[in-house]
C-alpha cells in the first residue's frame, strides 16, 4: 500500500524540524546550496538572536528615560525663572525624546510577544500556524525602527530572514505554500496592544 503525498510530506518533515541523520544521495544533492542546520535548530538561534536584540533595547530604552528625566528638570527650572526660550527648547527635545521612546517600547513589547510564540513553536513544532504572524510582525518593527535605530532594523532582517526560510522549507516538506504577505491580521492587533501598553507607560 503506497503512502499518502501528505504522509511523505508529514515524515519530511519531522526530518527536517530533528535534522536529518543519513540524507539519501538525492537529498545531498538538493540540499547542497542549503543550509543543513535543522528547522528546530534554526528557530532556537532565531530566538537567541530575538532576546539579545531585547537587552538592547532595555538599555537604550533606559538611557533615553534617564535623559528625559533630566531635560525635563531643566524645563522645569526654566520654567521657574520664566526663560522661555530655554524652557520651549528643553521641552522640545523632551518631547522629541518620548516619541523615540514610545516607538522603542512598542518595538520592545511586540518583540516580548514574538518571542513567547517562538518558544511555543519550538516546543510543540506547529510552524504554519504559529509562524506566520511572527514572520509579519517582525517586518513591520524592522520598518518602523531602522531610522531610529539601524542596527536594531539590521538584526530584526537576520531574525526575518531565518523565519522564512524556516516557513518556505517546513511548506516544501509538506507540500504546501506560503506566500509572505508584509501584514496580517494577528500581527497588526499585537501591534496595536503593544502601543496601548506603550501609552500607558
Amino acid at each position: 500500500m503506497k503512502s499518502s503525498p501528505m504522509a511523505n510530506g508529514l515524515e519530511e518533515f519531522q526530518r527536517g524540524w530533528a535534522g536529518k541523520k543519513e540524507p539519501s544521495v538525492g537529498e545531498k544533492v538538493k540540499n547542497a546550496f542549503k543550509t543543513q542546520e535543522p528547522l528546530r535548530h534554526r528557530l532556537v538561534m532565531a530566538q537567541y538572536k530575538l532576546k539579545t536584540t531585547l537587552n538592547r533595547l532595555d538599555v537604550y530604552i533606559a538611557r533615553l528615560q534617564e535623559r528625559d528625566r533630566t531635560l525635563f528638570e531643566r524645563v522645569v527650572d526654566a520654567v521657574s525663572s520664566k526663560d522661555k526660550a530655554r524652557a520651549s527648547m528643553y521641552s522640545n527635545e523632551v518631547a522629541e525624546l518620548r516619541k523615540i521612546s514610545k516607538q522603542l517600547i512598542v518595538t520592545q513589547i511586540a518583540l516580548e510577544q514574538v518571542s513567547l510564540r517562538l518558544e511555543t513553536v519550538i516546543s510543540i513544532g506547529d510552524v504554519f500556524t504559529n509562524l506566520q504572524p511572527i514572520v509579519a510582525i517582525v517586518s513591520e518593527l524592522k520598518g518602523a525602527i531602522k531610522a531610529i535605530m539601524p542596527e536594531i532594523g539590521l538584526e530584526l532582517t537576520e531574525i526575518q530572514e531565518t523565519l522564512e526560510e524556516v516557513v518556505t522549507e517546513a511548506g516544501e516538506f509538506t507540500g504546501g505554500g506560503y506566500q509572505f504577505a508584509p501584514s496580517s491580521a494577528e500581527a497588526r492587533k499585537i501591534l496595536e496592544e503593544a502601543s496601548v501598553v506603550a501609552d500607558r507607560e
